[in-house]
């Protein structure tokens, strides 16, 4: 049997180099070229088959090996570098008119000479660059304030598009720079796994490539096929400048995708017409793009025209407009949230609208129906907005229907006719009934959510079923499931049972009183405030015996969330669902750090709050620091503040910690503080 001591012969490392080359071909046609010779299957299988070889002999495994996409070990946290040149941002237009303004502007930089144009897709997504050393990937820099980015290299390893070894053709120093995204598709496939899981869906493409890059864990971005096309690269002096057009060709000899949707104009005329004609073929791609780049063709002239403090000079983006489309309003419907919240929503004629078909859009309250007045029938204005979320513009007055009325306000709950409670502090009508059908089941979902208490397997399809067969009335009838109930249900064999009955008895020794509290869904309680009041109290029967004024001393509980939480107490059936868990076993108690600070440990027992623009930090990575070491993050400065750190512009909260006399901490000052804390 082969040992890791084993060392190669000539043989076996011929034939690894071999392997290894054939899938990095593979890899290049299928992220250059559009196009199999082989099917995902035995490309998968050419890549075990590379990976045992390098089980067998560690010594051939090197960092451009393609088995090296896979992820290692989760990370503590993200280095910050300088970008060598600094990734400036682009100014925008938004008509053929600015864009005729912009053609002027470089005319006269250029003397009038006549510039042409190279006009590309402007990628939804994150902007990357990419440092090679002897054509090796060495390094991954997000864009960050434009002066430094945070070293995501481990994590953008694990995009199958970026070559961790260039072609021979390339040099061997290198930095080039591009665009990280998610396709539409790979979404869908992520949320569809959420949403099984009784989890939220992702919103977007360009929000989840951002998060999915600054998760600390590579392994986990791995399973998110994210994508990337490089566009431009930096200029050294060995190498001559070359227009942009060139530029895109060297990339791809070089071994990076390149987005094959980019033209060469000869004027602004043909500008406009090619920013024109992607304000509609952009619903075509499988990625989201929200408008065009521009760009100077002839580096000599983007050399002459120079730059400006924010943005080079040649260089401009196109931003499409908003789509908006014409469709009839079918219906209004009531729905109800997991806070018994009444939603108006509109029921929509199915229209095409910025790459989806829209049935349904939000009307957020019944005030705001009234103010618009929409009615059944009426021909309205439908757009995405920030090409996200459907709403409904207007109506169109002159197609109204005579017959149309305004639509009732309703006095009762639509699913259990309980009579509607209006909030006295906003416009929300809700259903106080927490036995409603139609609350159960979003409570449900919400309950077992990962930032609650993470019950695999609950899905909606099976949580719609428990609550239609009377199986669960509230959370704790959850823990009253059987294998054999379970297994009864549609879609339900003997292991997906086992393996629910199971999740549900490990989130009782997992799941602590802080994530209870998330899960039962109390108004204004969020995941942070939370965990505030089970590690200030400890227990539940702490914290359901607490008094206003105690509930107030709780960082970042003000009066309104300490009404919230003697409302939810006070009320009978949630005192009895209290006791209906506890006696379920499960975990109503929260350990409380330790919280003394001391030479050893400065952070441990104090209150921060985080404010600004951070360069040498995230938020939430400060957040994490100041919890690990039992200290606590807040999100608004009071009295009971020990320190406000605070980045660029920091504003308002500077000024009341000051006024305060809070101390207040730099970046630099605060990564002093960590340093102390051993």
């Amino acid at each position: 049997m082969t040992t890791s001591k084993t060392l190669p012969t000539p043989q076996i490392v011929a034939e690894y180099n071999a392997m290894k080359a054939d899938i990095e071909h593979h890899s290049r046609l299928y992220y250059q070229e559009a196009r199999n010779e082989i099917s995902d299957q035995d490309f998968d299988a050419r890549l075990r088959a590379l990976a045992e070889l390098e089980t067998a002999y560690p010594s051939l495994r090197t960092p451009d090996s393609p088995t090296q996409r896979v992820g290692g070990a989760p990370v503590e946290g993200f280095e910050t570098v300088s970008h060598r040149v600094p990734m400036l941002s682009i100014d925008n237009t938004y008509n053929a008119e600015e864009l005729r303004e912009f053609d002027a502007r470089v005319r006269r930089g250029l003397d009038g000479d006549v510039p042409a144009y190279m006009v590309e897709l402007k990628l939804d997504g994150v902007a990357m660059a990419l440092r090679y050393e002897n054509r090796v990937l060495t390094q991954a820099i997000t864009r960050g304030d434009g002066l430094q980015g945070d070293d995501v290299t481990q994590n953008v390893r694990t995009i199958r598009g970026v070559p961790l070894k260039l072609s021979e053709s390339a040099p061997p120093s290198l930095e080039v720079r591009g665009e990280v995204f998610m396709t539409i598709a790979e979404l869908s496939r992520l949320n569809e796994i959420r949403e099984a899981a009784g989890e939220e869906p992702y919103r977007n493409p360009r929000n989840t490539t951002a998060g999915t890059l600054k998760l600390l864990d590579s392994r986990e971005v791995a399973k998110r096929n994210l994508s990337i096309f490089l566009y431009s690269m930096l200029e050294d002096e060995e190498r001559p400048p070359v227009t942009h057009e060139e530029t895109l060709a060297l990339l791809k000899s070089y071994g990076f995708p390149v987005n094959e949707h980019h033209t060469r104009c000869a004027d602004v005329d043909a500008v406009i017409d090619t920013c024109m004609g992607w304000t509609t073929r952009r619903f075509d791609l499988d990625y989201e793009i929200d408008g065009m780049v521009i760009k100077v063709d002839d580096p000599q002239q983007r050399a002459r025209l120079g730059f400006t403090s924010k943005s080079p000079r040649w260089i401009i983006s196109y931003k499409f407009p908003a789509e908006v489309r014409q469709t009839r309003l079918r219906e209004i419907s009531v729905q109800v949230g997991k806070s018994g919240a009444l939603t108006p929503v509109a029921e929509l004629e199915p229209v095409p609208l910025a790459g989806t078909i829209v049935k349904r859009a939000s009307l957020y309250n019944f005030e705001d129906l009234a103010k618009k007045d929409l009615r059944v029938g009426d021909l309205v204005e439908v757009q995405k907005a920030g090409e996200i979320i459907p709403q409904v513009l207007r109506f169109v007055p002159e197609s109204r229907p005579a017959d149309t009325v305004p639509y009732p306000v309703p006095t009762a709950c639509p699913v259990c006719a309980t009579p509607a409670h209006k909030d006295p502090d906003d416009a929300i009508l809700r259903c106080v009934n927490l036995s409603c059908p139609a609350q159960l089941k979003e409570r449900l979902a919400h309950f077992a959510t990962r930032k609650a208490m993470d019950i695999d397997g609950m899905g909606p399809a099976l949580i719609e079923q428990v609550v239609s067969r009377e199986l669960v009335r509230d959370p704790a009838d959850l823990f009253d499931l059987t294998e054999e109930t379970l297994s009864s249900l549609e879609r339900m064999g003997e292991k997906s049972a086992r393996n629910l009955v199971a999740a549900l008895e490990a989130c009782k020794q997992k799941r602590s009183l802080k994530h209870l509290l998330f899960g039962l869904g109390i108004r204004h309680v969020g995941s942070s405030t939370a965990e505030a009041l089970a590690q200030h109290f400890g227990a539940i029967e702490a914290l359901m015996a607490a008094s206003r004024e105690a509930l107030e001393d709780v960082e970042d509980v003000g009066a309104v969330v300490a009404q919230s939480v003697l409302d939810f107490f006070d009320t009978l059936a949630n005192q009895d669902l209290i006791r209906r868990l506890q006696e379920r076993g499960l975990n109503t108690t929260e350990a409380q750090p330790i919280a003394v600070a001391d030479d050893s440990n400065p952070i441990a027992g104090k209150n921060f709050v985080v404010t600004g623009k951070l360069s040498m930090f995230t938020r939430d990575e400060i957040h994490e620091h100041i919890k690990a070491l039992g200290g606590k993050a807040s999100g608004s400065v009071s009295k009971r503040t020990d320190y406000l750190v605070a980045g660029e512009k920091a504003g308002s909260k500077l000024e009341k910690a000051n006024s305060l006399g809070v101390t207040v901490l730099t970046e630099a000052d605060f990564q002093q503080l960590l340093g102390g804390a051993t």
